[in-house]
């Protein structure tokens, strides 16, 4: 058990905290303002400079390292803002890691190599206006015909809906009740008969596209099913990585207004002195950073003891449900300390706090985390309908 990063690690998250930091703050405060989501020519450079897909094999486009590797690289664009960081979440951790691992060959090979080079971006479509939690019991109806798949219904909340180039779409695939009738089919965003809803107004988010996608008898070739009826634990495994990169997401925000506070608290003088030294604002920053750091360190079991393979249900959900606390507490705490100046739009402290609150509801709320963990604890799943 080692608790160090690597020297490659180190040089790594080196690279990427530079590039973050010199380049983007002034894109993540226009997006912020804006709410237009980052440019083709922006992502294009993360392709460029390796950041996209980077625990993806080197003979699908990636760099070939694991999945430590890439929380590392996510944690520091997410610093900056969530919408900065999001193409580095969906290559690495998203929608085209179920596709990476459980699609056709010739499906992985028109699709995964795209997403590295910054060409295509996969959004997930899971939930349903009746289906989010639950969501087994999702209606989106895939029906096998002839040479293809008939896809009807309709999907909430999708992350990246009418901006991605493609989705891939969890529907029931056949006649056999909940789980046992549920996969995933790809589908494209041009292909006839898919329409999008109007762009969500969130409370924070501002820069991740989010609408609903409308299935009007969408045909897509039989190669397109990812995971075929039965397969919805599949899914979910490869879901338990994305509990990570929400994990790591909701931990950026914290550990980056940590970060700007323990600056600010030196420099901010109040009574002829710096306010760190007040006891009340040491107590505070040391809680801060004893919350972030176990946040970090649970994220990095799940993500080590998994190597480069995926993560179990119960270390993600740990690492995913305390780092989603966390994030919430550190950067209300970050804002107090900044005082006016991080209720003000000014800075970047509101909008962190912000985006901290929504990454405990996407993903899988915080309290399906908790049921989860005990799942995991007594070795069974637990029936919320009775």
């Amino acid at each position: 058990m080692n608790f160090q990063l690597t020297d490659d690690q180190k040089q790594l998250q080196e690279s990427a905290r530079r590039f973050a930091r010199e380049k983007l703050p002034v894109l993540a405060e226009e997006i912020e303002h804006s709410a237009e989501p980052p440019s083709h020519e922006l992502i294009k450079e993360y392709a460029d400079m390796g950041f996209l897909g980077i625990n993806v094999p080197e003979e699908l486009g990636g760099l070939g390292l694991g999945n430590l590797e890439a929380l590392i690289v996510l944690e520091e664009f997410g610093q900056i803002s969530s919408a900065i960081a999001f193409p580095i979440f969906e290559s690495s951790v998203g929608p085209v890691r179920a596709i990476e691992k459980f699609g056709s060959e010739s499906l992985k090979s028109r699709v995964v190599p795209a997403v590295c080079s910054g060409d295509m971006l996969v959004a997930v479509a899971m939930s349903e206006p009746h289906a989010g939690s639950a969501l087994t019991d999702l209606t989106t109806r895939g029906t096998v015909k002839d040479d293809c798949v008939v896809i009807n219904g309709t999907k909430r909340w999708c992350s990246g809906g009418g901006h991605a180039d493609g989705y891939v779409v969890y529907c029931r695939l056949s006649d056999e009740p909940g789980a046992r009738g549920i996969g995933a089919v790809f589908v494209e965003k041009n292909v006839d008969g898919l329409s999008f809803g109007k762009q969500e107004s969130l409370m924070g988010f501002r820069g991740v596209p989010s609408s609903d996608l409308f299935f009007d008898s969408v045909e897509v070739s039989l190669d397109n099913i990812i995971v075929p009826a039965g397969g919805f634990k599949k899914l979910m495994e490869a879901f338990d990585l994305e509990r990570c990169g929400n994990a790591t997401m909701a931990l950026a925000q914290a550990s980056g207004s940590l970060l700007d506070a323990i600056e600010y608290v030196q420099e901010r003088k109040q009574f002829g002195k710096s306010i760190i030294d007040f006891q009340a604002v040491q107590l505070k920053i040391a809680e801060m950073r004893m919350q972030v750091d176990a946040a970090r360190l649970l994220i990095y079991r799940a993500a080590s003891n998994a190597e480069k393979g995926l993560p179990s249900i119960e270390e993600s959900s740990i690492a995913k449900c305390f780092a989603n606390e966390i994030a919430r507490t550190v950067t209300g705490n970050a804002m107090q300390l900044f005082g006016a100046y991080g209720y003000s739009k000014e800075y970047p402290m509101e909008r962190r706090l912000r985006d901290a609150w929504g990454w405990g509801i996407a993903g899988g709320a915080i309290d399906i985390q908790k049921v989860n963990i005990a799942s995991a604890i007594v070795g069974r799943r637990f029936d919320q309908r009775k």
